[in-house]
């Protein structure tokens, strides 16, 4: 039995304190893990997993079944609304493109439980029929192709908006709430961060 870890919560590089670069390292493990199942996909056709794909199959299965709704909810229930109530500057901007993030979501949540479903079904029964394995290559493509756009809107305008035109306080705001979605102490775990000071 191979067991798989997954790094479910922030990277080391940035923390809680910084909510739009820790959102922004997020996409970094979409992709990552996106382009683990497409390799896998690719490369083993619905056959006989190794162990290597078989752990890099079941850490995306695992990272877009637990790690990836959360950063779909620090996004629409933390960042966003934060957004669309600042209404000012950098904000505007990042406003109107928020809409169509969120179908984005939506449309990325309707494919990955799809796809997971079928992940799941091969790695417990070692191989996949050809024409699930034929979805499961669809249905990567399409996240990948809604990812990419998707992906490049946040980086370069949502994020930086955000950075400029929220608050420090509302900016902690946003983080204490995703590190309660993670079941973590928000104090303790920027407290760990020798790079952040708390605004006065």
């Amino acid at each position: 039995m191979v067991r798989v870890f997954v790094e479910l919560g922030p990277a080391r590089e940035s923390s809680f304190a910084q909510p739009p670069s820790l959102l922004s390292e997020c996409h970094r493990r979409i992709e990552r893990f996106l382009a683990d199942m497409a390799g896998v996909v690719r490369s083993r056709k619905g056959g006989v997993l190794d162990d290597s794909d078989h752990s890099a199959l079941a850490g995306a299965v695992q990272y877009f079944s637990v790690a990836a709704p959360r950063h779909t909810a620090d996004e629409e229930e933390s960042l966003f609304p934060r957004l669309r109530s600042a209404g000012a500057g950098a904000a505007v901007q990042a406003v109107e493109e928020i809409r169509r993030l969120e179908a984005d979501h939506e449309r990325a949540d309707a494919c990955h439980a799809e796809a997971n479903a079928l992940a799941s079904r091969w790695l417990s029964e070692g191989t996949l029929p050809s024409a699930e394995t034929n979805r499961l290559a669809e249905l990567v493509e399409t996240l990948t192709a809604i990812y990419r756009e998707h992906i490049a809107i946040e980086d370069s305008r949502v994020f930086p908006a955000a950075a400029a035109a929220l608050p420090a306080k509302e900016l902690e705001a946003v983080g204490r709430e995703m590190a309660a979605r993670r079941g973590l102490d928000f104090d303790r775990v920027v407290g760990q961060n020798p790079g952040f000071q708390r605004d006065p």
